[in-house]
């Protein structure tokens, strides 16, 4: 009984720190690929990097932003989510 309550405070610590830490972020990448995966050309995006532009088209994991200067292909993580949500806001 006594380890018991040796570990206790290790134990509700770990609890603690997956529910407010791990948890969210878990939930987070999983609405980010839910993202990703809805792309549709035509969209308003903005990446990471703060570039905005057009989806004009998709590949697996890349797609083809139309910007102000001409196209560019990236990677599908390099748009931001919630920055792109804003736009489509608006």
């Amino acid at each position: 009984m006594e380890q018991l309550s040796q570990f206790a405070p290790f134990l509700l610590m770990f609890v603690v720190i997956y529910f407010f830490m791990i948890r969210p972020q878990q939930k987070r990448a999983k609405q980010e690929k839910q993202f990703e995966s809805s792309l549709k050309v035509g969209d308003k995006i903005i990446t990471k990097s703060g570039l905005h532009g057009k989806v004009s088209e998709l590949g697996d994991t890349t797609v083809v932003v139309e910007t102000m200067s001409g196209k560019l292909k990236m990677e599908r993580s390099a748009i931001s989510m919630e920055m792109s949500a804003t736009l489509a806001k608006k």
